[in-house]
């Protein structure tokens, strides 16, 4: 079971290339999944998300801490 800890930010955007949405988590190279809305795009990267920490908890490795701010919450 993947412990709970501090969110990292998740970014969904549409991909007009890809005709789909997509979701990615920063914190987590090469995390993203896609899917036909937003949910479903949202609901699988969760499921890819929890997956790694699973993965890397079980390899002993450390999780990324959250850090990836986008750019709309930084101040001056």
């Amino acid at each position: 079971m993947v412990k709970k800890r501090k969110s990292h930010h998740i970014n969904v955007f549409y991909s007009a290339e890809d005709e789909s949405y997509i979701a990615d988590i920063p914190d987590f190279e090469m995390c993203s999944a896609f899917g036909a809305t937003p949910q479903e795009a949202l609901e699988q990267v969760l499921i890819a998300r929890d997956a790694i920490i699973q993965t890397m908890q079980e390899k002993g490795l450390p999780i990324p801490r959250p850090r990836y701010r986008p750019a709309i919450y930084k101040t001056a």
